[in-house]
């Protein structure tokens, strides 16, 4: 990673639970973990993405593509065979408790030069938080559409902790979209800080075992015009020896 932006998102987390990186430094820390060599086509497949059929509140405004990876003690990343995704009620009340089938994120952007930068840069950083080396891994592919009379909810639990370790959350493009913020609490329900993903490759780095967060919602600047917003969130969770 560059030295500098590293070191001072390190301390942000170490010292608050989060970092908000903008664009342009979230692009120099991908870029010294590999290559965005096939960015275009990734960025691209958020057009390709299954409506969320498990939506406790009925709304049809989210799609989404899943897959599950493992990181092993010598530093590979793995993809594993498609599987469900599951929260407990206890980190998610709306809908959590089911095991969620979706569809899986495509084998070439799985295998890209672009995840694998992303997978390779976020597993350096939250490395350097923890002594854990073996993860659970697993990448959601999100978008959130919003248009005249219908919003759309990034997270329509509300204020949440996912109930893993750690969480990267990068945005891939925002169209048309007013608001939208992401607000960081402490356990006890105290703000600790807001920001707008609002550029390609900004990006939040999350210590979910401190810290809980949401999202406001996606609402159309034009009302005329349809919005959505397209994010990547990647979770690590601590994995025990095989």
């Amino acid at each position: 990673m560059t030295t500098g932006t590293a070191a001072a998102v390190h301390d942000a987390v170490e010292r608050t639970g989060f970092s908000f990186v903008h664009s342009d430094e979230m692009a120099d820390l991908l870029a010294s973990a590999g290559k965005l060599s096939d960015w275009n086509d990734f960025a691209a497949s958020w057009n390709d993405l299954a409506l969320d059929t498990y939506m406790a509140d009925g709304g049809r405004y989210r799609r989404r593509r899943h897959a599950v990876y493992v990181g092993d003690a010598g530093g590979a990343i793995v993809r594993q065979p498609h599987q469900a995704h599951y929260q407990s009620r206890d980190y998610n009340s709306l809908n959590g408790g089911v095991a969620r089938w979706f569809e899986p994120v495509l084998g070439s952007i799985g295998n890209g030069d672009t995840l694998r930068a992303i997978l390779a840069c976020s597993r350096r950083f939250f490395e350097t938080l923890t002594r854990n080396r073996r993860w659970h891994v697993e990448v959601h592919q999100f978008r959130i559409e919003g248009r005249a009379g219908q919003v759309g909810q990034p997270t329509p639990e509300g204020i949440h902790r996912d109930g893993v370790d750690y969480v990267l959350v990068l945005l891939i493009n925002r169209v048309n979209v007013r608001s939208a913020t992401t607000t960081v609490h402490a356990l006890d329900g105290r703000a600790l800080g807001s920001f707008t993903l609002s550029k390609p490759l900004d990006a939040a780095f999350l210590d979910d075992q401190r810290v809980a967060h949401g999202v406001t919602a996606v609402e159309p600047k034009d009302e005329r015009q349809p919005a959505h917003r397209d994010v990547l969130v990647v979770t690590w969770a601590a994995a025990s020896a095989a």
